[in-house]
């Protein structure tokens, strides 16, 4: 199913498919990450578009509706989470990464019109996508490996997201966290 035939735009803002206009190479040029997550930014710029023509993950844009500039992007793609049983073997349990997720410091800087961007685009794109997903396939949960921040782990626990206890959040990082999130934090909640 396309992005558009879900309908989510809103009066605020658009979202569309990173390829999904010409000019979205432009606007994503333009994206500029927080100083404590250059490397969001490096992924929208660099690798965003090798991983939507392998399959790897969809990244979507959200655009001012009025101006059409960039207010900030997410990446999904599709995961697992890996749990222990009593017998110390283990369960996988079908889920959704949010893999990228950052606002815009040039649209914030710029006096966007929602205050908060990001949660305003959690909550109106990524979870009812995740939500659609669910309804055709079996998924449980939405997890993301959070920048080691102290405010960024409450601004995700805001939204939802939850930490497994230590020794439950230890043994998924033994199993299915990628090289590239080591030091992040996973979080999940439910969909």
């Amino acid at each position: 199913m396309k992005i558009d035939a879900l309908n989510l735009n809103t009066e605020h803002f658009i979202v569309e498919h990173l390829q999904g206009s010409p000019g979205n190479r432009q606007l994503i040029d333009g994206f500029v990450a927080p100083n404590n997550a250059r490397g969001l930014e490096s992924y929208l710029k660099l690798q965003a578009d090798n991983d939507e023509n392998g399959n790897g993950s969809r990244t979507y844009l959200v655009k001012d509706a009025e101006t059409g500039k960039l207010a900030c992007y997410f990446s999904l793609r599709s995961g697992l989470i890996a749990v222990r049983r009593e017998d110390d073997l283990f369960d996988t349990i079908p889920a959704i990464e949010l893999a990228n997720f950052a606002v815009n410091d040039a649209y914030r800087a710029a006096g966007g019109k929602v205050d908060r961007v990001g949660a305003y685009a959690f909550r109106r794109f990524v979870q009812p996508i995740v939500k659609n997903v669910a309804d055709l396939v079996g998924v449980k949960y939405l997890y993301i490996y959070a920048l080691p921040q102290e405010r960024l782990i409450r601004y995700y626990n805001w939204l939802g997201f939850v930490r497994l206890p230590m020794e439950a959040e230890a043994f998924v990082y033994s199993h299915v966290k990628p090289a590239y999130d080591q030091g992040c934090i996973f979080m999940y909640q439910e969909v």
